[in-house]
Formats: C-alpha cells, sequence, structure tokens
C-alpha cells in the first residue's frame, strides 16, 4: 500500500495538550461544548463549530463550515497550530489504562481506498458522509486522521520502536488519563518502502473520514484539466496501527420503546428465540453472549449456535438484531431507525441502567466485543458489518495532525 510524508499542521508542542481534542462524532454539540469551554485553542472549535454559534443553528448549515474555517485560521494566527518545516511521518503512541499502541501517521492515497486495498466493515451514513465532506472541501484539509490497522509486521513494528526510543515531539496526558505520545519522523524512506510490502490495511474508525476524503478527492481531480495523481488532494490523513496492539470495546444498545408490547409479551417473546437467565453480570464474559437490561434486572441471553451461518450473521450483534430488534421490536434497519442509540463500551453499563432508569428507554442491551479477526475476515470476504459494531479505546485526537489539500 501507498503512504508517504506529507507537510502539514501540528501543534505547537507547548499548545498542543489544549489544541488535541476528542474526535467529532464521540461527542454531542453540549458535550463539546463544554469540553471546549475557556480553551480557545480547542480543536472542537474546529471539528464541531456550532459550538461558537447560538444554540439551536443547524449543524450542517453554512455558517457552520465557514465557523470552521475561520477558527482553523485563527489557529495558525495565533501559532496554536504551525507547518511542519519538512514533509514528515510520525509516531503516534498512546497509553490508557496501561494498555499501550503505536502507530504510523501518514497520508495514505484515495486510489487504494477506492481498490480496496484499504478495506472496509462498515457502511456509511448518507448525511454524516455530505458533512464531513463538505467541512474538507471548506477547511480545503483533513482535520482527522482516520483509524487504520493492518496484520503485524516485524519489520515495521521494529523500526517504529526504535525511533520510540529517541526524545518526543510532543508528550502529555489528556484529562481523561490518556498518555498521547508523537515523535516526528525525519528520514521517511524506510517507513514508505516497508509499507509498500503491506497488502492491506483496514478501516478500524473513520468510515466516514476516509469516504469523505475520497469524494473530495474525486471532485478535485474531475475539476483539474491538469490532474497527475500526484497532488494533496489525492491522499487523506491516517494513523495506522498493528492489529496485535488494537484494543475494541463493546458497542452497546438503548431501545427507546417496546414497540406497543407489554414487559411480560416482550419477555415471553424473547425467551421464545434465546436461552434466558436472570440476574447475571452486566457485562458478557464471552462471544455468544448478551446481557439485557430490562424492567431493573439483568438477564442473560444466549442464542443457538449456527454453524450455517455466514461470518458476519453469527456475529452477536447480528444475531440480536435478527432475533430480538427487528422481528419482535421492529427495528428493521439501525442505520435510519429513530427508535434505537447506540452507546460506546468505554462509558460502561452503568450508562445503561442510568439511560434506562432516566426513561430514555425500557431496555438496553450489553454486547461482547467483536474481535479484531472477525472483523479483517469480514473486510477481507468484502462483507459489511451491522452498523456500530466496534468501538476502539483509545480514540485518536483531532487537532495532532492537519493535511492540507
Amino acid at each position: 500500500m501507498k503512504i508517504r510524508a506529507f507537510k502539514g499542521l501540528r501543534p505547537d508542542p507547548q499548545h498542543a495538550a489544549n489544541v488535541a481534542s476528542l474526535p467529532y462524532d464521540v461527542v454531542n454539540t453540549s458535550e463539546a461544548r463544554e469540553l471546549a469551554e475557556g480553551n480557545p485553542h480547542s480543536f472542537l472549535h474546529v471539528v464541531r463549530a456550532e459550538i461558537d454559534l447560538p444554540e439551536g443553528t443547524d449543524l450542517y448549515s453554512d455558517p457552520v463550515y465557514s465557523k470552521a474555517k475561520e477558527n482553523l485560521d485563527q489557529l495558525q494566527a495565533t501559532g496554536a497550530l504551525v507547518r511542519e518545516e519538512a514533509p514528515s511521518l510520525y509516531i503516534y503512541q498512546q497509553v490508557m489504562d496501561g494498555h499501550k499502541q503505536k502507530g504510523l501517521v501518514s497520508v495514505c492515497h484515495i486510489d487504494d481506498y477506492l481498490n480496496d486495498l484499504i478495506k472496509k466493515h462498515e457502511k456509511t451514513r448518507p448525511q454524516k458522509e455530505d458533512d464531513r465532506t463538505k467541512l474538507n472541501a471548506t477547511l480545503n484539509a483533513h482535520p482527522g486522521p482516520v483509524f487504520l490497522t493492518y496484520r503485524d509486521d516485524e519489520t515495521i513494528n521494529a523500526s517504529i520502536d526504535k525511533i520510540t526510543e529517541e526524545e518526543p515531539l510532543i508528550d502529555f496526558t489528556a484529562p481523561d488519563g490518556v498518555q498521547h505520545t508523537v515523535w516526528r519522523v525525519a528520514q521517511t524512506d524506510a517507513l514508505v518502502s516497508a509499507f509498500a510490502d503491506v497488502p492491506f490495511s483496514y478501516v478500524a474508525d473513520g468510515h466516514h473520514r476516509s469516504a469523505s476524503a475520497a469524494r473530495v478527492g474525486a471532485e478535485r481531480k474531475a475539476n483539474n484539466p491538469s490532474h497527475t495523481g500526484d497532488e494533496d488532494y489525492n491522499w487523506f490523513l491516517a494513523v495506522n496501527f498493528p492489529a496485535r496492539q488494537l484494543k475494541i470495546l463493546p458497542y452497546n444498545r438503548l431501545v427507546f420503546d417496546l414497540n406497543g408490547q407489554s414487559i411480560e409479551d416482550f419477555l415471553e417473546r424473547v425467551k421464545a428465540v434465546a436461552t434466558v437467565t436472570e440476574d447475571v453480570d452486566p457485562t458478557p464474559e464471552q462471544v455468544g453472549q448478551v446481557s439485557m437490561y430490562f424492567n431493573n434486572r439483568w438477564y442473560g441471553l444466549e442464542f443457538a449456535a449456527d454453524e450455517s451461518l455466514d461470518p458476519v450473521s453469527r456475529l452477536d450483534i447480528s444475531r440480536l438484531q435478527d432475533s430480538i430488534l427487528s422481528p419482535i421490536l421492529g427495528i428493521d434497519d439501525p442505520r435510519t431507525s429513530n427508535r434505537i442509540d447506540f452507546i460506546g463500551g468505554i462509558r460502561g453499563t452503568k450508562e445503561l441502567e442510568k439511560r434506562v432508569h432516566n426513561g430514555d428507554g425500557p431496555v438496553a442491551f450489553s454486547m461482547y466485543p467483536v474481535t479484531i479477526e472477525q472483523l479483517m475476515d469480514i473486510a477481507d470476504a468484502g462483507a459489511t458489518m451491522p452498523p456500530k459494531s466496534t468501538w476502539f479505546e483509545p480514540k485518536l485526537r483531532s487537532g495532532l495532525f492537519v493535511h492540507t489539500i
């Protein structure tokens, strides 16, 4: 696969802790506004620019994108973001609760994405893809990296480990306790050459970011009669992590109503399609188990094994969808339904209990996490996982690297 160094924007080290922000898609507007309060350097002012506009502003309106561009320009004017002096790669290390992962920051070619050398496992939502496409085009930049993974290559791992023995460029611990460390790689040829031997990488997190980057690149190509394929718009910002280092958390579900059924009727219908155990641990212990919070009690659900099912249909999330969410709760398409919410595993099962107790919905489901091998096998087969199947943690911070186009 093709990667290359880039001459992008990055924080001045003294401002890095204030600039770096959570990605746009893990916080809502009110959470982003609270996190960025009193911090004009927070990159949330770029990726969630509606926080600087009147409450109630349409998230997808032109003023939001214009404000994002204004805020990105302001970060450069104040020196919080600086232009790298030469094309560079970076090593980005994250440490969370003793878990460590080291990724290579580069730009990847959109042709590899379009030709499935960079493999996908989820479909995108049109509204979110349109939103990020318009933001990238307005900023003339990719403000957040795509989270990629690849099957481990010991030569690459060794090269990265050697670089991280040196003094880092940036090193800080965020308020959530995650340590972020960045090394700049000036001699880039060896790593670029090594990645040329990596046959595939996989989108772990950032399907909308990668799809929007490809769309902007295609639009710029169509409007450039002198197109060569080497222009910056042909490349998008990404961090490639070796698969064995990654940590996947579950993506849990909350359903807002019982589809017109009584408590008793709903539970009886669930018992008809799954083995139900009362008073279980809120966190499933293994693949094939789902915990359900309902009527102030945790129930364990197990579906009968069926080896005839394809790899996607065997996923616990698929079994839940096909056995309960669709036929019993009437949620036929979780991508478009407004009767279901998805809650990242980082928030824990107490969040599910709280949401149910607050009246947000009568039933919640705690999932066992999908494995990285399941993800790659499904992507290799050209199949698509159900929406919101994986929650990778720790999250890549936005604002540490910006690729301008």
